[in-house]
């Protein structure tokens, strides 16, 4: 993108509208993305910041008056300058408190948008981290009433859902600009972050003085697991600020450049990519329809809601998913599937290198298949296409035997019309001109998997024709054309039983292949689902180890009676966590939803399906 592009429209009307142009850039983005947005009141230098991580010193419009310039909110997509398979998205606010706004709630929803898009959110504000600064962030003691984690109201018996906003809310960094004061308490220097923690430090007691005091400072301890700080200078002399964009590097205080490069430094090497709880990665595409829910639930008049939106984005991506492996196998078969296929085996080997990669083609783009509904229809869809391609591969063979044994069988053909075996020993002569013809036929290459059905088919159409001619020749005793009439008769016979052998050995064959494909299914699915069980592991253990320091920070700092109401949350989700490491009970949970599926979708391999499993299981348990 050579420019930002408006990614969220505040209207004048005072609506919010995604637009387009925003989601087709996004939507060519197949890359993980690391998401930095930034809020704060306006005219605080926000855009300076985010161009910088641009590696530009234009872009965000940065303008040089009094009025703000962002509306809504902005993006720009630019290559991750560590992590080549990663792209930074970088979103851009309007400024909060714009008084030419005049509608508060506006504000709310681009704060909250900011935080749930991101994977990184930047607070920026002028000054010092005091009373005022925080009083000014209001907005994020607003979010438990603009975000819902679920769409069923807890219950009395559980705890406050926020609880839960630690799982997914982004890292917090708080950029202080024009900062003056010396970093230091009692007189011992102190980090930006060590200045930070200390600033949200609680007061004791129970007056709506202090609560007011505590409410926005216990909201970024509880919600934020991961809080950053950076302190800025002043970039410039105060005429030079209104064309700081214009500026060279050179122009401006080296306190503030070595400030701004230590910023870009920690967003570059240390944010994240953007998840969803459960630890499914974000691409640009998955970011665009992300915003998409969240706006439309706004625009309704419903609060945004995590795990509505994490459903809603999972039908979307797992129907995606499975038309995009289905075209894969459909491709990979056209391109290596030279019809016909010598034999059944030759084309079921081919059908499970191409269903391998489709497999694994949904698997690394579906999230939250809970209920292996896609997953099942993925198992239907590639069996439907199994068997079309199955019958080409037929419909070809019998089509080119066919046209060989006209090809063949044309002289034999002739000579019946002709009246060549309608002579004394003309039996014995259209024996050995059909025996011939059969042997050219068996030699001929590439006929495919219906070569042996095509002949015996044209050969049972012949027997007729071949005791007709027998009991003409003269030349043969009443005995002998007895004796013939009996060995044709076995070898009909034969080919009877041989047709009837080979139907069942390429029922095996297919039934074979169906238990592979139901193996295949369930290998790739359990080791998706322990790469998701360890991704759950991770973060409850971050969340429960932020929320023990927590607790533990409050019973140090006096408050006895916070830390034990944050013990449920704890306790909870150490439940989770016990559940996510006990693998046996969640790898049987997975096998027997797949196992119910593809008894429908496989039939054939019924009962198999336990074996097949508890094999399968050991090697993960």
């Amino acid at each position: 993108m050579p420019a930002p592009v408006c990614l969220i429209e505040n209207t004048k009307e005072g609506e919010l509208k995604v637009r387009q142009e925003a989601l087709q850039i996004l939507a060519d983005i197949g890359q993980p993305v690391v998401v930095v947005a930034i809020v704060g009141l306006y005219r605080t230098g926000k855009s300076y910041l985010m161009n910088k991580l641009a590696g530009k010193r234009t872009g965000f419009s940065l303008g040089s008056t009094i009025q703000s310039e962002t509306k809504g909110i902005w993006m720009w997509c630019v290559p991750h300058p560590l992590k080549p398979k990663q792209t930074l998205v970088l979103l851009d606010t309007e400024g909060l408190g714009d008084v030419e706004k005049g509608d508060s709630k506006n504000d709310s929803w681009i704060f909250a948008l900011s935080v749930l898009l991101s994977s990184a959110f930047v607070y920026n504000s002028m000054g010092t981290i005091d009373q005022r600064a925080l009083e000014q962030l209001h907005y994020v003691t607003e979010l438990t009433e603009l975000i819902k984690v679920k769409s069923t109201p807890a219950s009395r018996d559980d705890f406050d859902e926020t609880g839960e906003f630690m799982s997914f809310f982004p890292t917090f960094i708080w950029t202080v600009r024009d900062f003056t004061l010396q970093l230091e308490i009692d007189g011992r220097p102190i980090t930006e972050d060590e200045y930070l923690e200390n600033a949200l430090q609680l007061k004791n007691g129970s007056s709506p003085k202090v609560t007011l005091f505590n409410l926005p400072r216990e909201c970024i301890r509880l919600f934020f697991p991961a809080r950053k700080c950076f302190v800025f200078d002043r970039p410039a002399s105060k005429s030079g600020l209104h064309r700081i964009e214009e500026l060279q590097e050179r122009d401006l205080e080296p306190e503030f450049v070595a400030q701004a490069k230590k910023f870009c430094g920690y967003i570059f090497e240390n944010c994240k990519v953007k998840t969803i709880k459960g630890g499914h990665v974000v691409t640009g595409k998955f970011l665009g329809n992300l915003a998409v829910t969240y706006v439309d639930a706004i625009r309704s008049g419903a609060v945004p809601c995590m795990e509505n939106a994490v459903l809603a984005l999972a039908q979307i991506e797992n129907s995606a998913a499975v038309m995009e492996a289905v075209a894969h196998y459909e491709k990979e078969m056209s391109q290596r599937v030279k019809f016909p296929t010598d034999t059944l085996k030759e084309f079921l080997d081919l059908h499970a290198v191409c269903e391998k990669g489709a497999i694994q083609i949904f698997m690394d783009r579906s999230f939250k298949d809970d209920s292996r509904e896609f997953q099942g229809q993925l198992m239907s869809d590639l069996e439907i296409k199994k068997e079309q391609f199955l019958r080409r591969n037929e419909r070809e063979s019998s089509a080119g035997c066919q046209k060989l044994i006209k090809d063949l069988f044309q002289s034999v053909e002739a000579g019946i019309s002709s009246g060549k075996y309608s002579r004394k020993g003309g039996y014995q002569q259209f024996m050995a001109d059909q025996q011939a013809a059969v042997m050219k036929y068996n030699q001929a290459p590439r006929k495919g998997t219906q070569a042996d059905n095509e002949l015996k088919s044209f050969l049972k159409g012949q027997e007729s024709m071949a005791t007709s001619i027998l009991q003409a020749d003269n030349a043969l005793t009443e005995s002998d054309k007895a004796i013939e009439a009996e060995r044709l008769r076995a070898e009909a016979a034969e080919r009877e039983r041989q047709v009837m052998q080979e139907k069942q050995d390429e029922l095996q064959q297919k039934l074979e292949d169906q238990k592979r494909s139901y193996e295949e299914h369930v290998q790739q699915l359990m080791v998706k689902m322990e790469e998701d069980r360890k991704k759950l592991v991770e973060d409850n253990e971050r969340v429960v180890t932020s929320k023990l320091k927590e607790q533990e920070k409050l019973l140090m700092e006096g408050f006895e009676q916070k830390a034990n109401a944050l013990q449920s949350q704890i306790q909870s989700l150490s439940n989770e966590l016990a559940n996510a490491q006990n693998k046996s009970s969640w790898f049987s949970d997975i096998l027997g939803g797949i196992g119910s599926i593809a008894s429908m979708v496989l039939p054939g391999i019924g009962g198999k399906l336990l074996g097949i499993g508890t094999s399968l299981l050991s090697r993960f348990i």
